[in-house]
C-alpha cells in the first residue's frame, strides 16, 4: 500500500499552505504525471520570487495538488491549477479552485481569470460548476502534439460571499 493510499485511509484531511522552493521537487513530479506539456521547474520557481501567490494542498507530508495566482489590479488569474492524476476525482480540484478563488477575494481581486484546454472536458466542468463562464477563445495557445491547441478563456466575478 502506498504511503498516500495509507494516509488517505487513516483520514487525513488535505490542507492548504503557501508553496515553498523546498516543495518544487514534488509540485514538479505531478506536473510531469499531469501534463504532456508541463510547467518548467524555472516558471514555478520564478512566481515564487515574484510573490505570486502559489498554495500547495496536502495530506500529512504528501503533496496532492497545487495552484498558482496571479494578482493585480482588482483582478486575478488562475495561472496553474493541477491535482495529482491518481487523485483526480475525489473533489481535491474543486476543493482547490474555491480555496484559489478565496484568496483572490482577499487580496482585492473583483473577477478571476483562467484558460483551459477544449481537450479537457473535467476541468471544464469544473469551472462551470463554480461558476466561471467562457468569455473568449486564445487560438494556437497551448503545445499540443503536432501542433498547437486552442484555450478556452473564462472568467468569475468574486462577488462578496
Amino acid at each position: 500500500m502506498s504511503a498516500v493510499t495509507s494516509e488517505a485511509a487513516a483520514g487525513l484531511p488535505a490542507t492548504l499552505r503557501r508553496m515553498r522552493e523546498a516543495d518544487l521537487d514534488v509540485v514538479m513530479e505531478i506536473e510531469r504525471r499531469a501534463y504532456p506539456f508541463p510547467w518548467t521547474h524555472g516558471i514555478f520557481r520564478d512566481c515564487l520570487q515574484a510573490g505570486y501567490p502559489a498554495w500547495v494542498l496536502g495530506e500529512g507530508d504528501r503533496l496532492i495538488g497545487y495552484g498558482v495566482l496571479s494578482v493585480a489590479a482588482g483582478e486575478a488569474h488562475l495561472l496553474n491549477v493541477c491535482i495529482e492524476p491518481r487523485r483526480q476525482g475525489e473533489g481535491h480540484g474543486r476543493r482547490l479552485v474555491r480555496d484559489l478563488m478565496r484568496i483572490a477575494r482577499a487580496q482585492g481581486a473583483q473577477r478571476l481569470y483562467l484558460e483551459v484546454r477544449p481537450s479537457n472536458p473535467a476541468a471544464i466542468a469544473l469551472y462551470h460548476d463554480e461558476g466561471f463562464n467562457e468569455i473568449g477563445r486564445r487560438p494556437r495557445y497551448y503545445p499540443a502534439q503536432g501542433g498547437r491547441e486552442d484555450a478556452i478563456v473564462m472568467a468569475q466575478e468574486l462577488l462578496d460571499p
